[in-house]
């Protein structure tokens, strides 16, 4: 039976002594490693759809908005990846979860590696979902620099959202890409196009970033798009190559796949953190 947060869905998680960070998040189900869902740059946690609740049926779910999205107090002064991986941590202290196994959208899964990296074991095993795992395209990265131009980050965010809805008959997520992610204005957008770069500069790949991380932590990654048969090569390469890394290539036309294939999903997902 599916169950809510104990502070009535929503959690305020305090960002430090004397200082407060709300955070709002849902929390269902029970369990003893909870998935903690991560959403991508500019988009609330209403972005997963009825997954977390499917996933709360056999495991404890927590799914939070990040500051300056969703339900979120606003966010404040200088913002980036290190205050995405606090905020995360704060909401597994209030919530008192010890060991989680974050599900993580996008670019999201550069916070789920540094939340491994810090808690080591207490994080048994990272769901990527939709992510460039491999070396960006040098049109990506092009167009990470334009979202943190005033001047062309609109254009480069636009682009984004015409690439991401490319052939895809699906109203809801059409609303949710229109309204949700594009309610957000330069200031956030330009936040996530300097971490995304940054994280890309630093590291190479996700896949480089995985290789790095000691002991190796088991990685599921599920993704829809894009349909390119060597992004999918590459990676089943580098499964063969590290046995904790397994992709599973979904059959939906978006990459956002939990609008269209979320029982799937939840089913792989349950498996994977069972395994723990």
């Amino acid at each position: 039976m599916q169950q809510q947060n104990r502070a009535q869905v929503q959690g305020m998680a305090p960002r430090a002594a004397g200082a407060r960070l709300g955070i709002a998040y849902d929390d269902l189900g029970t369990g003893q490693a909870a998935l903690l869902f991560l959403p991508g740059w500019c988009s609330s946690r209403k972005v997963f759809q009825s997954l977390p609740a499917l996933c709360a049926e056999r495991h404890r779910v927590l799914a939070l908005d990040w500051p300056g999205h969703g339900e979120s107090d606003p966010a404040h002064g200088t913002f980036g990846e290190e205050e995405l991986v606090q905020s995360a941590a704060e909401v597994l202290r209030h919530a008192q979860v010890e060991r989680v196994i974050p599900v993580a959208l996008a670019h999201s899964g550069w916070i789920a590696l540094e939340l491994r990296r810090r808690l080591g074991s207490a994080v048994p095993g990272i769901v990527l979902v939709d992510w460039l795992v491999c070396e960006p395209p040098q049109a990506f990265l092009a167009a990470l620099r334009a979202l943190q131009r005033e001047s062309d980050w609109q254009a480069a965010r636009d682009g984004l959202f015409s690439k991401w809805l490319q052939g895809v008959e699906h109203p809801r997520l059409q609303e949710f890409v229109s309204h949700d992610m594009g309610s957000h204005g330069f200031g956030m957008w330009s936040r996530a196009g300097s971490a995304i770069e940054r994280a890309y500069a630093t590291y190479r790949s996700p896949l480089a970033a995985l290789s790095a991380i000691r002991p190796p932590v088991p990685v599921l990654h599920l993704y829809a798009q894009p349909e390119d048969a060597e992004f999918l090569g590459l990676q089943q390469t580098y499964a063969r190559e590290h046995s904790s890394f397994r992709v599973r290539k979904l059959a939906a036309r978006s990459h956002f796949p939990m609008f269209e294939v979320p029982e799937t999903m939840a089913k792989l997902i349950g498996e994977f953190a069972t395994l723990d």
